[in-house]
């Protein structure tokens, strides 16, 4: 999804959850335990989407600060030129990060 709006000359945008206690973000811009953060080329240095976190170093009023949020808490990615993207669903269901959770049941589910 970051590819695609790259590659279209748009700007990524992420939405994250900060309530988890591993989210290094700079706290004067979370709102509602949320932060929106553009992560485009020209935004970011050393961007990493890895698969346990998005990570990257920006400039914040003129501070570098590096940025850790684990892959659980990105709500979404989206343009912001035409608000495109991909929502994730927030689910209560997911183990902690702890440890993998225990379950007979396979956990899939319909995703729109």
């Amino acid at each position: 999804m970051y590819d695609w709006i790259v590659d279209n000359q748009m700007t990524p945008h992420i939405l994250a959850s900060t309530d988890h206690e591993q989210v290094q973000v700079p706290s004067e811009f979370v709102e509602d335990d949320k932060i929106i953060l553009n992560i485009g080329p020209m935004a970011v240095q050393s961007l990493d989407l890895g698969q346990d976190a998005v990570c990257f170093d920006a400039r914040f009023s003129g501070t570098s600060i590096h940025v850790t949020i684990p892959v659980e808490c990105v709500c979404a990615i989206y343009a912001r030129e035409n608000g495109q993207g991909m929502m994730f669903p927030e689910d209560d269901d997911l183990p902690p990060a702890t440890g993998p959770a225990k379950s007979d049941r396979p956990h899939l589910r319909t995703v729109k």
